[in-house]
């Protein structure tokens, strides 16, 4: 191997970052991200610190503004951060607070020395939002005296400004705009304020969020008394199977002998609901996206509890499977708050948290509680054990419908799995293979004689096709049409519907075909049979249409022709441009009454040809405006469609026919 005379990599090669720029050059290790998704996770930051002080008891409000320039305001009414002089450390609290990652006041927090339960414990987030910004002013009112402070790009400008205050009113307020030298972009949409102060009110009970927006000069407030109860109670709504169930428990543990014991307490509030389903677990006040710990201890405890109960009351048939969590999950509402002193968070972007007391905690808990429960609330139980049942039962048949499914719609185009009037084309290059869908037998003919058959296929529609929008799956998969177009196409489909999931086959990497051609003829029938097709594709393989796979044909109406050349024309005013451009030469014109009637040269030089054919791409808007459309006209809808006629009939009284 050749070495790379340019390169001198020695001792003096190795550098660290230093300052500011531990953060601002690399935020992705901080935030989680260098774009909007870590200029969010700042937010969070900031944000976090106000609710660490309300859950101490000081403060009962925090409240954020969005301004139109992007930058952002957080204000609490706890006690102030301590900015001024540290004997202990010999510097400025400022300094630790704002300039100098890994310090902060949470550090102690299972001795319960400042804050007992806190979501912020690695003591960057202050720190690091300032450095990731293009300014940042803080302002602290406590002990009888206002500090400000004001950084520029990570930098301090102007020290500490100290003046004595008669406001009684103790607090931090923190301004920062996002820097877009950090961030490749900056621009928080309000949705983002509006969920997560949503969800912080739904897990810090009687405290108030308060949101303005500058934009659109809109206030929001955010506020449960009761929690998490108070937010199931709303989800579920008079839908529910069961009421709302709620737990709470406090206890200590470690997570391994060697390690030092904690305290863990946690909220737990759910019921059963067959419209709607819902997980959703906090942690220190931090939503768990990916849930970890508390997730698994929920998949295990409910699986085990109900699994018990179904087995004890004897709801098994002979032979049956045991439950998953997916058939329970399908029926659940849950949320759970918990709050320890020592967290182990995935990283810093506190998504999902690790601890294994926590996880064994709530999983003897959850257990426990359930039996006593179904012991309690016989008819609740009933109710669920049936529900989940049903859940379970359900997703075998849907799983057997797909697994007949697949074996129907999949496999080699052999003489065991042929598909009438199929015409294969040679290559398997598929980058290169194109399948042409043509109206009937007739069609099928004149674009076989003009194809390529090297890498252009075709398959005829035979007979009307049914209208997907309306048949339910039963009757589409019963449908020879349907199902051998996607056989050839081989791909399966994709139903996206919560009690259809089991029906899912769909896999791209199976798709036969860079190109799905639709070729019809240009007239009502012809239209409608590709709207049919069409409306078949975005039911049932919407992702074809998404990734760019399927295209329309255009078709000549016109072919011209003088004694030294042929023309084709598109459309009338195509056919008057044509003319016009022969003058006075003589022609011949015939007139496509349909691709039958198309003679093989002709499909040779237009449709056919990859050099001289238009191709129109179908877009998911098309699809999408097709689908209403065909929807409002042919669908359910009989007030829609009578509205449209009323507005637009008038426009084709022309074409009625009457005779």
């Amino acid at each position: 191997m050749q070495s790379n005379q340019n390169s001198n990599y020695n001792n003096e090669s190795i550098t660290s970052l230093k300052g500011a720029d531990r953060v601002r050059l690399r935020p992705g290790v901080i935030f989680g991200s260098d774009g909007l998704e870590g200029c969010e996770h700042a937010v969070f930051e900031i944000l976090s610190n106000s609710i660490d002080e309300a859950r101490e008891g000081f403060g009962s409000k925090i409240e954020v503004v969005r301004y139109k320039d992007q930058s952002i305001l957080v204000k609490d009414y706890g006690r102030g951060i301590p900015v001024d002089y540290n004997p202990k450390e010999e510097r400025y609290n400022w300094e630790l607070v704002f300039c100098e990652l890994y310090a902060g006041g949470k550090y102690q927090n299972n001795s319960g020395e400042n804050y007992e339960f806190s979501l912020g414990l690695n003591g960057l987030g202050t720190c690091a939002t300032q450095y990731a910004s293009a300014y940042m002013d803080a302002t602290i009112y406590r002990d009888g005296m206002r500090y400000d402070l004001h950084f520029e790009k990570g930098e301090n400008i102007g020290g500490l400004v100290k003046e004595p205050t008669h406001k009684r009113v103790t607090g931090t307020q923190i301004r920062w705009l996002p820097d877009r030298d950090v961030f490749t972009d900056i621009a928080i949409p309000l949705s983002y304020f509006q969920d997560i102060l949503r969800r912080q009110a739904i897990v810090n009970a009687g405290l108030t969020f308060e949101l303005f927006d500058e934009e659109s000069g809109e206030t929001f407030t955010y506020y449960y008394e009761n929690g998490i109860r108070d937010y199931l109670a709303e989800l579920a709504g008079n839908t529910s199977l069961t009421d709302v169930h709620y737990l709470q428990t406090e206890t200590r543990g470690r997570d391994r002998e060697d390690k030092p014991e904690y305290k863990l307490k946690f909220e737990a509030a759910f019921c059963f609901n067959n419209q709607i389903n819902l997980l959703e677990y906090y942690h220190n006040s931090s939503f768990l996206e990916y849930g970890g710990a508390p997730d698994k201890a929920v998949k295990s405890a409910f699986v085990s509890a109900i699994d018990k109960y179904l087995k004890t009351n004897n709801l098994y048939k002979k032979d049956e499977k045991k439950i998953t969590f997916s058939d329970i999950e399908d029926s659940l509402i849950l949320v759970i708050n918990s709050f320890s002193t020592i967290t182990s968070y995935e990283n810093q972007t506190k998504k999902s948290i690790t601890n294994k007391f926590i996880q064994d905690a709530m999983t003897d808990f959850f257990r426990e509680q359930l039996e006593i429960y179904f012991i309690e609330n016989k008819m609740d139980a009933d109710k669920i054990a049936n529900q989940v049942l049903a859940n379970k039962r359900s997703r075998e048949t849907a799983e057997k419908t797909r697994v007949s499914i697949r074996k129907k719609l999949t496999g080699s185009l052999d003489m065991n799995n042929r598909v009438e009037k199929f015409v294969n084309c040679r290559t398997k290059d598929v980058s290169r293979r194109e399948i042409y869908i043509v109206e009937g037998d007739s069609a099928l003919g004149s674009c076989k004689q003009g194809r390529d058959a090297e890498f252009q296929a075709i398959i005829p529609i035979r007979g009307k096709i049914l209208n997907c929008l309306k048949a339910d799956y039963n009757k589409i998969f019963n449908s020879d049409i349907i199902t051998d177009l996607l056989k050839v196409l081989g791909c399966g489909v994709e139903i996206k519907s919560k009690h259809n999931t089991g029906l899912n086959s769909f896999d791209i990497n199976q798709l036969r075909w860079s190109k799905i051609i639709l070729c019809t003829d240009a007239d009502v029938d012809g239209f409608q049979i590709r709207t049919l097709i069409l409306t078949m594709l975005y039911r049932l393989t919407p992702t074809l249409i998404e990734k760019g796979y399927v295209y329309i044909a255009e078709t000549p109406l016109y072919e011209i022709t003088t004694k030294n050349k042929t023309y084709f024309a598109y459309s009338d005013g195509e056919k008057a441009t044509v003319l016009a451009q022969i003058g006075k030469e003589k022609y011949d014109i015939q007139r496509s009454k349909g691709l039958g009637e198309n003679d093989a040269d002709m499909m040779r030089l237009t449709t056919m040809n990859p050099q001289t054919r238009r191709l129109i791409r179908v877009s998911p808007s098309d699809a999408a405006a097709t689908a209403r459309m065909f929807d409002l006209l042919l669908g359910d809808n009989l007030s829609g469609r009578k509205e449209h006629i009323a507005l637009n009939g008038h426009l084709y009284l022309d074409e009625v026919d009457v005779s």
